[in-house]
């Protein structure tokens, strides 16, 4: 996956526009997007759609985020929209590994209720947004195996910090948000499983959000969340390898192939190593995939 789209789960004329966006994934929202008064009809509307997504042939991801562990309404999501077969939900307020665990026993049992394979429905956590969460970031390697990626945000843990802001005037995250959104790469590479970036909120601003997911790209994230339609279409091209970028890692491994047991090799007059060999595999691995 490169993007993900939030759709709220009580919009219905919003599934169109993204099930034609070019979106790798929707993330079918019963949380934050969804009032109170609104999550009975809008579990009834995220399982219709389910049944009526997972009936087209080409489909994005289907992910559906639930309401969090500490809600109590958890079971009521799941025990709504199980049967529409969802590839993944999305867990937010995660409070590291104990949290996954437990969002993974539910899971078994709804699976087994509505005759899916067990482990079938995926698990992305949402690793940031509570002060406690900080401080477990790095439990989720070994959790469980439904777990497929760990995200980040920073609206709900500024509530939780009581920050004013989470950024400074010139846009730029401030220090307790840098060090969540580092804290969830570290965790993901901890746990093997992608790293995906949060949303950028100003759904107008292009070059924001290109700068902002470069920069991403460039510290280990490998997709990135939306808000919008219209930002689809960036996040795609910057987290796709460029035909440079898989030329060059390609050079990188076939060096290496030829020179067993080689340590370090001078590959167009620049010295690599081991770490060069990791991060080139890995990234032929995602551009592989986007073939697949």
């Amino acid at each position: 996956m490169r993007s993900l789209l939030f759709v709220p789960a009580d919009s219905p004329k919003k599934f169109a526009k993204g099930m034609t966006c070019g979106a790798d994934a929707l993330v079918i929202d019963l949380e934050d997007s969804v009032a109170p008064e609104n999550k009975v009809a809008a579990r009834g509307t995220a399982l219709s759609f389910l049944k009526e997504a997972n009936a087209t042939a080409d489909r994005p991801y289907l992910i559906v985020r639930v309401n969090s562990l500490p809600s109590g309404l958890t079971d009521a999501d799941l025990d709504a929209v199980a049967a529409g077969q969802p590839d993944a939900i999305m867990l937010p307020k995660a409070e590291g590994g104990p949290s996954v665990v437990h969002a993974d026993a539910k899971l078994a049992v709804r699976e087994a209720e509505n005759g899916l394979p067990d482990g079938h429905i995926k698990i992305i956590a949402i690793a940031t947004e509570t002060a406690a969460s900080l401080f477990v970031a790095g439990t989720y390697a070994g959790a469980s195996a439904r777990l497929s990626a760990l995200t980040w945000g920073a609206e709900d843990l500024s509530a939780d910090l009581g920050s004013e802001t989470n950024r400074d005037a010139d846009g730029r995250y401030l220090d307790p948000y840098r060090l969540a959104r580092t804290l969830c790469i570290a965790g993901a590479a901890a746990a093997r499983v992608q790293a995906i970036d949060t949303v950028h909120i100003d759904f107008r601003d292009d070059a924001g959000l290109r700068a902002d997911s470069e920069a991403g790209r460039r510290d280990g994230f490998t997709a990135r969340m939306a808000i919008h339609p219209a930002q689809i279409p960036i996040i795609n091209e910057v987290f796709t390898p460029s035909a440079e970028a898989i030329a060059q890692a390609k050079t990188i491994v076939d060096a290496f192939a030829a020179n067993p047991g080689a340590g370090t090799l001078a590959i167009n007059g620049v010295m690599a190593d081991q770490p060069h060999l990791v991060r080139a595999k890995r990234l032929l691995e995602r551009a592989a995939a986007r073939k697949t």
